[in-house]
């Protein structure tokens, strides 16, 4: 039997397990989690050492250096993630609404575990550890594919997360690291409905769309981010100024980023924040205007309105007003995380209706688009399409729901 089978079918037989468990449970078995990822930190960093070496050694850019990099910053607040989880409410069993028929029958849905989650990212180590913690708190199982550059990394922490489960009511098989990662073996994982009720994938345009072209499993979408900022005519230079500087550089390898500024071309600070970018290290790409005022502007090529950079590259534009703003990003988003930095209440109330993404912003940063920063928790990914959830998802996003129907004897005539 191969590996993904093997495992495929402890899961399976796990999940059932996991829907019973109470929230105490589930809880105590996180703290304990918690600790041993603390426990074991400097082993964990030696082995994601090992994936850092491989990946100098095999080109990879800074950013995804910078992506599967672990410090004990990094696991401390990995950790500061999943005792979060422990104190956020259970949301198995929740009821959403109940109702009762003319006929007496009482009715009511309530929240139930997806089942089986296959979750597949690249290099991102943090995401072993956020998307097991989450699932397991959601009462689910979880297989766990991560990209072969971060396979030490992986090990390690399943390993931990494994040995620490070990002894408390969560099964150790309910947390499952494929450790084949080749092509062949992740499209077979994609097909595998008879035991894995939906997938997750997590990371660069690439991963997802052949995620989405290849599964027969049900994919909850997690989206890239071309993110904007809009300064408009009324925004404040300092506000202005510091927004685009953290949207851009507070971390730029990551989706909630920023990629494109959008300044109204009557904003009376320009030069000041192209300035204030470029001697931050940004690389500034612009229109043919900006180009011929400023020498460190680079010409924009019709790529770039459309790139996902991860680096210290934007991509800039004057616009005339709010519509421009709102045109060029239906044109060029990705439907993720969009700002506007504005005074004016009729301008933001109309960015606000016309703009299609998961989360917008009034006066601050993209930044905060993120499971933490929403008070959900450690997240799973950020969904940017339009079924069962939208934006950061946390621990409600991994249930669905089913209909309790009590009754006294009645029957259909």
């Amino acid at each position: 039997m191969s590996e993904l089978l093997e495992k495929a079918r402890k899961l399976n037989k796990a999940a059932k397990q996991m829907g019973m468990l109470s929230a105490v449970e589930k809880n105590e078995a996180l703290a304990i989690v918690a600790d041993h990822l603390l426990t074991e930190k400097e082993w964990i960093l030696s082995e994601n050492a090992k994936d850092i070496e491989a990946g100098k050694e095999n080109g990879l850019t800074t950013s995804l250096l910078d992506r599967l990099l672990l410090t004990e910053e990094r696991i401390e607040q990995i950790v500061d993630g999943v005792r979060q989880l422990i104190h956020l409410e259970d949301p198995v069993g929740e009821t959403i609404e109940a109702w009762e028929r003319p006929n007496g029958l009482h009715i009511e849905t309530v929240r139930v575990p997806l089942g089986v989650i296959g979750m597949v990212y690249e290099a991102r180590p943090n995401v072993t550890v956020d998307a097991g913690s989450l699932c397991l708190k959601a009462g689910n199982a979880v297989l766990l594919r991560g990209s072969s550059s971060a396979i030490h990394s992986n090990k390690a922490l399943v390993h931990v997360m494994r040995r620490a489960l070990g002894g408390t009511a969560i099964p150790e098989d309910a947390v499952q690291l494929l450790e084949d990662t080749s092509r062949e073996t992740a499209a077979e994982m994609f097909k595998l409905n008879q035991y894995l009720d939906v997938l997750i994938p997590r990371g660069g345009a690439g991963l997802i769309q052949t995620v989405m072209k290849n599964a027969t499993v049900p994919v909850l979408e997690t989206g890239v981010g071309n993110c904007h900022v809009f300064i408009d005519e009324t925004a404040g230079q300092k506000m202005g100024i510091e927004i685009a500087i953290n949207a851009k550089l507070h971390r730029p390898s990551v989706c909630n980023a920023a990629e494109t500024l959008l300044i109204h071309e009557k904003w009376p600070y320009i030069t000041e924040i192209l300035n204030a970018l470029h001697e931050k290290g940004v690389e500034l790409r612009g229109s043919e205007e900006l180009v011929s005022n400023y020498s460190f502007v680079k010409q924009a090529t019709e790529e770039d309105w459309h790139t996902e950079f991860l680096g210290s590259i934007l991509a800039v534009k004057l616009v005339s007003d709010v519509r421009e703003a709102i045109d060029h990003i239906d044109q060029y988003g990705t439907k993720h995380s969009e700002a506007i930095i504005s005074e004016d209440t009729k301008n933001v109330r109309l960015f606000f209706r016309a703009v299609d993404a998961a989360v917008l912003y009034h006066n601050a940063s993209t930044r905060f688009t993120d499971g933490e920063q929403f008070g959900y928790g450690a997240e799973i990914g950020i969904s940017t399409q339009k079924l069962h959830a939208r934006g950061p998802m946390g621990l409600k996003a991994l249930t669905t729901t089913k209909a309790i129907v009590q009754g006294t004897g009645q029957i259909r005539s």
